[in-house]
Parts: structure tokens; sequence; C-alpha cells
């Protein structure tokens, strides 16, 4: 970022603003992982570097220290230090600050990037990581608050407030340390998860092999167990019937109840909530009625269902045994929150610098929570005979918690290889008689490191959900690294945890490329999830119908159970939005790159418009493959961008230059899927190095009409090329191909052919100029082989032509010129949403560009006519053809089009001669073309 232009005199006012927010869940445009892009319009602070504003630097470290040490672009600690005293703009600023707050709620995030908006001065692109979006996004409005209130304060504004505002926000959102280490292992595997919930459901791997966890529940935690784990006093019965050391206990719901039972049981008593969790209503080491009656009020508030236990006290050490997969992985002790007396400072101030820890934070924000100084931490210290602002001899503890739970204040000690080897077997049998694969084992005892049996101690509780903190990160001791068990229950080594991921983009063909592929792949018996402009197919059934070749499409197909392999047609609109759906894809296919959607969110060039669609390329890992069309110069250069390999397609003849560029490729042990053309006909051919292999004639294609459709001989070609990167065999991939056909049933909207009354009816969702080329190309040949076999005589070709509203207005111009060269009689609508046009507006300048080519020449159009409405506008073709004509129908809402012609040809065959133009409920003006 260049910093030598003068800054004007004077101070500036606080002007920066975020213009637009993004948050990429998958790679996109600016990186390979998820990340937040905010667009910031500095004002008139873009005449201001940071060492121009009085304050601003030494403001800014004074609240956020950590961020000078950032290194930047200088590759050393403190290079962003040293950036902000030379002088750098404030959205460069705002993207470090914005790292830096999600650092501070415990986010490890240190990838960014700040680049100034092309022709727009002053406007910049700040793109960083982060780990939860809720927590990325907050970081970076509070950025922008926090400069602006650098450079102009605000009264209002509180920096250690918002800052404790935005760190419990994030505590609530973020996972917690346990759902946190368990993804911290599966992604080190290599293993994908999404998020499920705002909460700690997460999926870890893809379609069938999916698995979740909430918490520290897994998928294989039976339900049952959690049941009687939550039940305390049937978790003692079982235990206890299994031999187990277990304290006495009675269950009650009175307070009279409690005190017969305290008596029963025999003094000092515990009295807790049947169904409590994190210690919660708990009242330990009641010698007296008085003392039972008011811990049972406390329980009960705590108890869902009213029941509350009462049972023995035992004394001894509060110690927590984890036990995943029925085998004792870690041991912590656990101390309740509690200060040493220092002769010197009060127990408030002890707290005081007991909390400055810097371990300790909000919640589960930081390894160690904050005491809290509440009622009850009060009444707490009451008992031990002291007062807040009483000063403690020295070396004595008091306590402010009544349980070791680390959520309460309390401390951690790693006791794993210091256990006694009966009690890891009693803990170990106590997870196995409630049957949880992940289990907590509370046990009392007086020494951990002798038999319980010998010294009195007891099992307390199992926990279903136990929390991995304290093992994790003990504040005396070694981490044990238990998310690694867990895992492995899930995933055993060796498991598969990804479904193979197809990826397909360009402008024109992606559509019926992924469905080619599905379908090779379905005729191997996989079962598919696949996204399109249609909707999400499932195994073959259209489960939700939309627009769906965005990533949130693409994370539902891969949440999906049944699905076996993901084909995922990606569109250039999702992948600016949100970016990809998922991390990567095993294989990208790009079909091509032509004028479409520019002028649009910043895409004006071709250049620009290859960019986005080369995201999926990059998405390639090492041991995928790219499927790229050679013929294609902007796809041709995207082999830079693929760390995988490559697979080449192309219709060129062999003496082309473009076969010249493969011919190459293969001397080198690459691959192609080429055409061979023969007086018989052209052969597909696959080929890998030396190796050549005869796929298929392109006549015996159904979805070519006969070789004619040449741009589905080339979609036929990507899908052959991407099923032999997948490592299907050439007779399934021939067998896919050859069954594939533009019917409606496998492939609605694109080429459907129709009889009606006797003419041939085209429904394609040609929306484009580039599209409209090689469509008329097709009508050209098909239509010269239907003539030479035609009963009919002449055949007129008749055209209903439209596009999509927020294309240039030259887009439109040239999709009239286009279709002007191959059609008769050319009949323009108009899509039902018009994209911000007024009625009939897209509808002339496609007109304009018809009158421009019969104008200049050489041109096929003999009338052009309008008919904005869709149905309105198949009616008036069929009504315009006679039989033996080809009717090609661009179109929008490919299922009321349908539907029509069925409606046409029912009545048809009713003896009705359905509408004409010049009935009078028929909205057409007809004139000539120019």
């Amino acid at each position: 970022m260049s910093i030598d232009r003068p800054a004007p005199a004077g101070p500036p006012a606080p002007d920066l603003r975020i213009i637009e927010e993004r948050v990429y869940r998958g790679g996109n445009i600016w990186s390979y992982r998820p990340a937040v892009h905010l667009v910031v319009d500095l004002g008139v602070l873009e005449g201001y570097p940071t060492n121009t504003i009085p304050g601003f630097t030494d403001g800014l470290l004074e609240l956020l220290p950590r961020v000078g040490g950032h290194t930047c672009s200088r590759g050393h600690e403190g290079g962003f230090g040293e950036r902000l005293r030379e002088g750098t703009w404030v959205g460069h600023v705002a993207e470090h600050v914005a790292l830096q707050l999600q650092q501070e709620a415990g986010h490890d995030e240190r990838r960014g990037k700040t680049r100034m908006v092309k022709d727009r001065p002053g406007v910049y692109n700040v793109v960083y990581g982060y780990t939860d979006e809720g927590v990325g996004l907050s970081a970076g409005r509070l950025a922008v608050r926090l400069i602006n209130h650098l450079i102009e304060p605000e009264d209002e504004f509180d920096f250690a407030e918002e800052l404790e505002l935005f760190l419990r926000r994030a505590e609530r959102t973020a996972f917690g340390p346990s759902t946190a280490a368990i993804l911290e292992e599966a992604a080190s595997r290599d293993i994908p998860f999404i998020r499920l919930n705002s909460a700690s459901l997460v999926q870890l791997g893809q379609g069938k092999y999916a698995q979740r966890i909430r918490a520290t529940m897994t998928s294989h935690t039976g339900a049952l167990a959690v049941d009687i784990a939550s039940d305390k006093d049937m978790t003692i019965k079982l235990l206890g019937s299994a031999g187990l050391p277990v304290p006495k206990q009675e269950t009650c719901r009175t307070e009279d109840g409690a005190v017969e039972a305290a008596r029963r049981v025999g003094y000092p008593v515990v009295v807790k909530p049947l169904d409590g969790n994190h210690g919660r209503g708990v009242g330990l080491n009641l010698d007296n009625p008085d003392d039972v009656r008011a811990a049972f009020a406390a329980a009960k508030e705590q108890s869902r269902n009213g029941w509350v236990i009462v049972e023995s006290f035992i004394t001894g050490k509060d110690y927590r045994c984890l036990i995943v997969g029925g085998r004792m992985r870690a041991i912590a002790e656990r101390v309740p929150a509690h200060v040493i007396g220092d002769g010197t400072n009060t127990i408030e101030q002890l707290v005081a610098i007991t909390n400055a820890d810097p371990r300790r934070g909000v919640g589960h924000e930081k390894v160690l929570t904050r005491i809290a100084v509440d009622d009850a931490a009060i009444e707490r210290v009451k008992d031990q005979g002291y007062a807040m602002d009483d000063v403690p001899p020295e070396g004595t503890m008091v306590k402010l918690a009544l349980t070791g739970n680390m959520s309460t204040g309390g401390i951690s000690i790693d006791r794993t290889f210091d256990a006694h080897p009966d009690n890891v077997e009693i803990a170990e049998e106590a997870a196995r008689v409630i049957g949880l694969d992940v289990a907590g084992i509370d046990f009392i005892c007086p020494d951990i490191t002798a038999p319980v049996r010998e010294t009195g101690g007891a099992i307390c509780e199992v926990n279903a959900a136990p929390g991995f903190r304290m093992h994790t990160h003990p504040t005396v001791g070694e981490p044990q690294f238990i998310a690694k068990p867990v895992v492995d229950l899930l995933f055993p080594p060796g498991a598969p945890s990804r479904v193979p991921i197809v990826a397909v983009t360009g402008t024109n063909g992606k559509t019926t490329t992924s469905r080619m592929i599905a379908h090779i792949f379905k005729e191997t018996g996989k079962k598919v999830g696949m996204t399109s402009t249609d909707g999400i197919v499932i195994d073959e059934r259209l489960v939700i119908k939309s627009d769906a070749s965005g990533p949130r499409s693409a994370r539902m197909v891969l949440q999906n159970p049944r699905v076996e392999v993901a084909v995922m047609e990606v569109a250039r609109g999702g992948i600016l939005r949100e970016g990809l759906g998922y991390d990567r894809n095993d294989i990208a296919v790009v079909t091509n790159i032509a004028p479409d959607h520019l002028g649009m969110k910043g895409i004006d060039t071709l250049e620009q418009l290859a960019d986005v669609k080369a995201v999926i390329v990059e998405a390639v890992p090492r041991d995928g493959f790219a499927i790229l069309n050679a013929d294609d110069p902007h796809v041709r250069r995207m082999r830079n961008r693929c760390s995988g390999n490559i697979v080449w397609y192309s219709l060129k003849p062999e003496d082309s230059k473009e076969r010249a560029f493969i011919d190459a490729r293969l001397r080198r042990g690459g691959r192609a899927v080429v055409l061979d053309r023969t007086e018989r006909g052209d052969m597909i051919v696959i080929k890998h190095g030396s190796r050549s292999m005869q796929l298929a004639w392109t006549h015996l294609l159904p979805a070519t009409f006969g070789g004619t459709a040449m741009f589905n001989v080339a979609n036929a070609m990507a899908a052959a090329g991407a099923a032999f990167a997948a490592g299907i065999g050439l007779h399934e991939i021939r067998q896919g191909l050859r069954t594939f056909t533009t019917s409606y049933y496998l492939s609605p909207g694109r080429m459907n052919l129709i009889n009606v009354r006797g003419m041939e009816v085209i429904v394609d969702y040609c929306h484009n100029a580039p599209g409209m080329e090689v469509l008329g190309q097709f009508v050209d040949r098909y239509a010269d082989r239907k003539a030479a076999t035609s009963e009919w005589g002449k055949i007129s070709r008749i055209g209903m032509i439209a596009t999509a509203g927020d294309r240039r207005d030259e887009d439109l111009r040239e999709l009239g010129r286009v279709a002007a060269r191959y059609f008769d009689v050319l009949v323009v609508r108009e899509d039902q949403r018009l994209r911000g046009r007024q009625p009939g507006e897209a509808a002339e300048l496609i007109r304009e560009g018809i009158r421009e080519a019969d104008a200049a020449g050489g041109v096929r159009v003999r009338a052009a006519e309008t008919v904005l409405d869709e149905v309105d506008a198949v009616r008036h073709c069929v009504a315009r053809a006679n039989p033996g004509d080809i009717v090609v129908l661009c179109v929008d809402n490919h299922a009321k089009v349908v539907a029509e012609l069925e409606t046409i040809t029912h009545s048809a065959q009713a003896g009705s001669s359905g509408d004409e133009p010049g009935d009078p409920d028929f909205d057409a003006r007809t004139y000539p073309a120019g």
C-alpha cells in the first residue's frame, strides 16, 4: 500500500464506514479458506495515513498492545507496529484489529489482506480469516468503531466495556473447549466438519460417512445410557448392584422427606438435584436438619423434575476419570475455586489478583474461568468464618465454591499416570455398566493412588457429556490428548470420511455436464447428490426445487447420509456471495468462459469472470483432477492455478493448435479426451500418455441428436474426462453416456425434444449470445439433416428468445443479433422477474439487436414479434409453425412451458386447433424485422 501521497493539513474527521459485508464459508476469490470480506470507505481518511493522525498509534497500542506484534508484510514480529509508525491506511488497520480482537477471544486467526477497490479511491476490500463467522463479523464492526473512536473520541464509547461484551458474545457462539478439541483433532486428520446449529451440534465427515457430535456426545452414544446417567438415583443403584463402591442415598420431594432421608443415611450428607449438572444446587457436608432443609430448597430449584437426592458425604479429594471407548484416557484432580492467604491482601483483593491471571477469561473463553464473587461465593466464605474484606492468614486456603467445576473458577491437576490400577478398573467398569462410549466418572476418595475399596472412596456421579478442558488444559501437569480416542471411535484409522466431490462450472453447459456426470456415477450403482440451477437431487429424486447452484445447497448435499458421490454445479454468483460450500473438490470441470453476467458485482471482463470460475480449480488437491476445455484460452490458462492433475478435452481437429497443445502434454504422460474424425463419423477417444482408448461414436449418444449438437458432444467429453479421473471404467462411462438422453425426465429444460402437432419443439435454457451461437449452429445442422429426409418440403425455424433483465444493454442486443442469423421467425418474450427493468424494456433491446442485424444484411430472420408473457409466447410460436417445422423455445420456467405444450398436444388430439394469432385474447405485436 503506497504512502507517498502528501497528507492535507488539518485533523481528519472519523469517517471509516463499512459499506458491504460478506462471509465466505469455503474457498473464494480471496483465500483458500473461510474469510470475512468487508468493503470499507475511508472517506476523508484516505488522505491521512496513521503517522499523520495525532496519538492514533499510541492510543491503539495502549488498548490493544499485542496488535503491534503482528508480523504483517515485514515477516517478523512487530512488523505491523513499524507500519503504524511509518504510516499505513486505516483500512489496513481495521484488518489487523479484527484479527487481534479474535485472538483476544481465543481464536488464533492470522490471515488477512487489504486491497483498494479498482477505480474507487478510498474504498478498500478488507479480508481476514475467522474461526466463528459471528465472532469474525463482530470483530470487524468493533474494529471500525475503535478506529473512529481513536480519531475522534466518543463519550459513549468505552472500549473496555465493548471488549467485554464482545468476548461474552464470542463465548456464547464459539465452540466450547471440548468440541474445539475434537474438531482440532479431526482437522489434523483431514476430516471435514459442518456446524449444524449455533451451539455444539457438529457433523464430522460427509454424506454416507458422516458422524455427529454434540459437545462430547457422539453418534455412538446411546440415548438410554444418557437417560440413565442423567438419573443420579438410577446410576447409583446400577453401579451398586454391580458391586462398585457408591455412597448410600435416597431420593425425596419434600423438606421433611430430605431430613428423614438424611437421618437414615447418616450425617454428614450431600443434597443435590436428581438431574442437575455443573455442580448447581449441590450442598456438601451437611450435618444437621436445618442445613438439609436450606440445601433442599436450592437443589429442588435446579431439579427439572422436582426430585432431590440425599446421600452420604464421602470425604476426600474430587477426581474426574475420563473413559473413552471403555478405556481410561485421563484423570484430573479438581480443586474448587479458592484463594490462598498471603497475610496482606483481603479475600476480595486475592480474588482480583487471581482473576488477573491471563489464563483466566469469561466462561470457556480461556483455559481457566474467572472466579465469580456472587452471593453463593460470599456465603461460602462466610461458612469458613471470613468476610470478603478479611485478610486470611498466610497459607490459608479460602474456598469460594463448593465443587471443583472448571466453569465456576476451579483448577485441575493432571493425575492420569498416578491412579491405582484398581481405581482405573472400577472407573472403566462403571462406564460399561451405564453403557456410555464417552463417560466422566467422578470419584471422591482420599488419594487416587490408593485403592478406593481400602481407603473408603466412592463413585458419586457418572457424566454422559464430560468436559475436556480439565484434561486438555490442566492448571498443573501435562495436557492429555483425549480427543484422539474420541475421533478414533467415529473414524477408526484408515476409515474414509469424505465422499468424492465433482464441481462443475462455466458459462454454458455446466448443468447438462453435471447431469451427465451424475448419470454415469448412478450407472455404477452409486447414490448421487447433485446441485444444479433446477434444484437439489438426491439419488435421482428432486428434494428441493430452486436455483441450487450455491454453497448452501452444496452443504445440504454433503449433510445427506445417503450420498456416496456429490456433483456440484457451481455458479459465479454463489462464489462471489459466499465462496464454495466445502473446503475442496476432488474433481473440477470448467466448460467455457463467455460473456455473461458481466457488469455485475465488480466483474466487468472475461478475465475477471475466469478468475471467479477458477476458484474450483484452485480447490483441487494434489491428488485431484481438473477437467479443462483446451479450446477456450481463458480455461486453458487455469492450468497454472491447479495443484493437481489435468485432463484436457477438445473438439478441434488433429491438425489444430489446440490438439498440438494437448499432444505435447500427452507425451509427458498427461490425460485428454479428444475427437477423432473418420469417414464413419466422430469418435470420442480418451488418451493417457501413449495409450489411446476409443469411447463412443458421437452419433450414437442420444444427447447429441445424431452428432449434430456439438455443444453436447463437448459436454459428454467433459463428463467422460471427469468419470475417467474418478477411476470409472470405460465400459461404465460408455454405458452412462449411451443411456443419458435429453428427455425431460433426465434433463429438464435442456434440449428437450417434444413432438407437437407434427412439428419438433425443442425446449432449452439458452439465455446468452454465446449459447445462442452454438444453439443456432445446431439448428443449422439439424435442419439440414431433417430437410434431406423430410416429407414436408421447406422447413421453417421459429425461435422464442429472452434473457435476464440484469444483463448489460449490449448483451441483450447481441443476443438479438446472433439469433437473427439462425431463425426465420423470432418471438421475443421476457422473464417473469424483470430484475430492475420496466416491462417491455429488455424485449425492446433484443429487438434492437435483431433490427441491427437485419439492416446489416446476411441474416435469416424475416419476422420479429414481441409476446412478453412466456406461456403466451409459447402458444404463439406453436400457432406460427406448420407440421415439419422446428420450434426452439428458450425458456425461463421450463415446467410451465412443458405443461403448456402437453395441453396444446392434448387439445390437438381432441380436435381443437388451439390458439391462433388472431384470437381476441392473444397479446402479440407482430411486425417485420428492421
